[in-house]
């Protein structure tokens, strides 16, 4: 696995462009929910059943702060106990597409952690460190 180095690479990002995959950018994005989009649902040419739904994180950068992430099929179910407020870490692909003549860009999540419980008990060891008692 080799890393990419990008600069400026903002901190929330961590980047690796995997050899087995050419084209396919895996990056790992942290930040707080601030929005979850309705699920859609339809059938693919082929006859199959699709569902996705998309999030917004609020990566608390400057500017462009805002990242919407997608979850496909089963990926969908592990965004159902996701609340707003909650903070994550996802784990997703990047890639492009062309369409007439047009890029379009997708990133779709395959692994939501919450890392809102792990912040507050890393915060109170921290406090219980500083205590006197």
């Amino acid at each position: 696995m080799r890393f990419l180095a990008l600069y400026p690479l903002p901190p929330f990002l961590l980047i690796n462009k995997s050899p087995a995959k050419t084209g396919t950018i895996k990056m790992e994005v942290k930040g707080k929910l601030v929005k979850k989009l309705d699920i859609e649902s339809g059938i693919s040419k082929s006859g199959k059943e699709w569902q996705k739904q998309s999030i917004v994180l609020d990566n608390g950068g400057e500017f462009n702060n805002e990242v919407c992430v997608s979850a496909f099929g089963d990926k969908v179910k592990s965004l159902i106990n996701l609340e707003i407020g909650m903070h994550l870490t996802i784990l997703c692909n990047v890639y492009s597409r062309e369409f007439k003549g047009r890029y379009y860009n997708s990133i779709d999540g395959y692994h939501f952690s919450n890392t809102s419980n792990i912040e507050q008990s890393a915060a109170s060891d921290s406090a219980e460190e500083n205590s006197p008692f």
